[in-house]
């Protein structure tokens, strides 16, 4: 029987609904990051770079560009022929056909893949965080305190400690107490959703828990564990680690990688991020174009200006285009003259020539406020904007629209246009 010491867990089945029609089509860690990687890229190098040579990806919606952006898990060194990468989806077993409902409940169904390495330990991790973290730092601390369950956790300022899942921990960094989003918390230790189970426990714990209809590591396995006696610790974090679940936070750590002094640096030598890169030609910057305080990804052709903005693979900015304070995605297309201030260009995306996008006040978004705002135009893949449209500011566009679809020219702020049925975040 193969034998390995710890195997990754990796759930990458999430929908991240608050990223509205940048999720339409993708799941969340599919989702372009820095003008070059996913964000699943994070997570997959982080195990490469801890030693962690065996994953378990599991998906569910929208798979698609996951599975084939993962394939064998060359880029990460992943393509072992024991262990490596593996695309684990729902199945149909004999005794039923059942999507995952919660995050422990695809860990059970995936017990014979986990069984398979006869594993010490197992690291259970989420498919949709920015962060460089050894993993293997944190096997040495469960280890050292002979724990069952240690949870990494982060310290969080206390005013914002009721947004978490929050560990009440002793000196000893036993954990005593768990409270799930406290109103009043009693602790600043947020869990990260990164867990190490030995083993035994784990199985044991999904195992007597199998019959529930819903299963959560934060509901349901943690409280089992601790009200049998289990250890469990908090593994203290003090790194970089970014939630990209909101619009803000994800335009916000985009934009945090062109810093003068990133607080994440895609440049250490060190702890390197793998990525599939798709695009082999060199970008391309114009006599005439200008790139300030950019990424820019392979491929590119500037012909207009860029400032202070992130941007994808293969993507063609024409003469005259003026790009401030914003995100765009590979294979997008802006046209001469254009102005696009603080959006969210997904891939593929055309726009026309003369188009003036983020322009006017701030009027919160009249389809879904607490996901489309942050004075953020975000533009939708595939979507097609033709020339000489205008669109305001907490606005969101999706789908391939035309002139007829525009009131006097454009999208007020607030406003939101979505053409294909289904496609509304």
């Amino acid at each position: 029987m193969v034998k390995k010491e710890m195997i990754a867990m990796l759930l990458a089945g999430g929908q991240g609904s608050r990223l509205g029609v940048l999720t339409s089509e993708v799941a969340k860690p599919a989702v372009a990051f820095g003008g070059k990687y996913r964000i699943i890229d994070f997570p997959l190098s982080n195990c490469i770079n801890s030693g962690v040579d065996t994953v378990g990806v599991l998906t569910q919606y929208q798979p698609l560009r996951l599975n084939s952006h993962i394939g064998i898990g060359i880029p990460w060194d992943l393509d072992r022929n024991i262990g490596g990468v593996t695309v684990l989806p729902p199945y149909e077993k004999s005794t039923s056909s059942e999507w995952y409902t919660g995050t422990a409940n695809a860990i059970l169904q995936n017990l014979a893949y986990m069984e398979s390495y006869n594993p010490d330990y197992v690291l259970i991790l989420s498919g949709d965080h920015i962060y460089k973290m050894d993993y293997e730092l944190m096997l040495n601390f469960h280890k050292a305190n002979k724990a069952d369950v240690t949870i990494a956790c982060m310290p969080v300022p206390i005013e914002e400690a009721s947004r978490f899942g929050i560990m009440i921990a002793d000196e000893q960094r036993r954990i005593t107490e768990f409270e799930e989003k406290p109103e009043h918390p009693r602790s600043n230790l947020a869990s990260m959703g990164i867990y190490i189970f030995s083993w035994k426990v784990l199985k044991e714990s999904l195992l007597a828990l199998k019959d529930l209809n819903s299963l959560d590591f934060g509901m349901h396995i943690l409280p089992y564990c601790r009200d049998n006696g289990k250890a469990l610790y908090a593994y203290e974090f003090n790194g970089y680690w970014k939630d990209v679940g909101t619009l803000g936070s994800y335009w916000e750590a985009n934009m945090e990688l062109i810093d003068i002094v990133p607080e994440f640096n895609l440049y250490e030598e060190f702890w390197k991020i793998y990525t599939k890169g798709e695009v082999i030609r060199p970008q391309y910057i114009a006599p005439e174009g200008v790139a300030d305080r950019c990424i820019i990804g392979e491929g590119s052709e500037i012909y207009g200006q860029v400032y202070n903005s992130v941007i994808g693979a293969d993507v063609r900015i024409e003469k005259g285009a003026v790009v401030r304070d914003s995100i765009i995605m590979r294979h997008t297309r802006i046209g001469e003259n254009t102005e696009v201030n603080k959006a969210i260009v997904a891939e593929s995306v055309q726009i026309g020539k003369n188009v003036h996008i983020g322009v006017g006040e701030e009027v919160p978004n009249v389809f879904k406020p607490n996901i489309y705002g942050w004075g953020i135009a975000t533009i939708g893949e595939g979507s097609v904007i033709p020339d000489g449209i205008w669109i305001g500011k907490n606005t969101v566009l999706s789908g391939v629209t035309g002139k007829e679809d525009y009131t006097d020219g454009g999208l007020a702020s607030g406003g939101a246009l979505i053409k294909e049925e289904g496609d509304v975040g």
